[in-house]
């Protein structure tokens, strides 16, 4: 049974609103742990044998790591979502957003923050050069690894 991003969203309501400091579930095709106090959500495939794990092929940061920019053939250095959680592109409601297109930025520019269980987690750019587009819907769920920014280098 697969779960759905609303369904994730739910689970994790749930925990956030229960005593519960961790939770596991395991379903055929898939495999969801949360833990409370600072932990990062994470959804993945389950794997076919229950004793072997394999490693992810890229190891998932935690909230306070930099996003794992990748760069393409053309000068453009995408900048991925570190973590499962919510994209918002400013401080607060109304505020002037982290980054415009057409700014610049270096390894340490905040460019969004992300929400994961009530805890805000700021997301700096790890690459210098001027943001070509935003790829990130605010307010909206975004998975670990998906493209949030472009980022044109020098």
């Amino acid at each position: 049974m697969a779960l759905s991003h609303d369904d994730v969203r739910e689970i994790l309501r749930i925990i956030d609103e229960s005593e519960l400091d961790e939770l596991s579930i395991e379903t055929e095709g898939f495999s969801l742990r949360v833990r409370k106090g600072g932990g990062v959500a994470q959804a993945e495939p389950a794997q076919s044998a229950p004793t072997a794990r394999a490693a992810p092929a890229s190891p998932q940061p935690q909230p306070e790591s930099v996003a794992a920019p990748s760069q393409a053939d053309d000068g453009l250095v995408t900048i991925t979502s570190p973590m499962l959680g919510t994209f918002y592109r400013a401080e607060s409601p109304g505020a002037t957003p982290f980054v415009e297109v057409g700014a610049e930025v270096q390894p340490d520019t905040i460019v969004c923050i992300i929400e994961v269980m009530k805890m805000m987690n700021s997301v700096p750019a790890g690459v210098s050069g001027t943001v070509t587009e935003v790829c990130g819907a605010n307010g909206r769920l975004v998975e670990y690894g998906e493209p949030l920014f472009t980022v044109r280098q020098p």
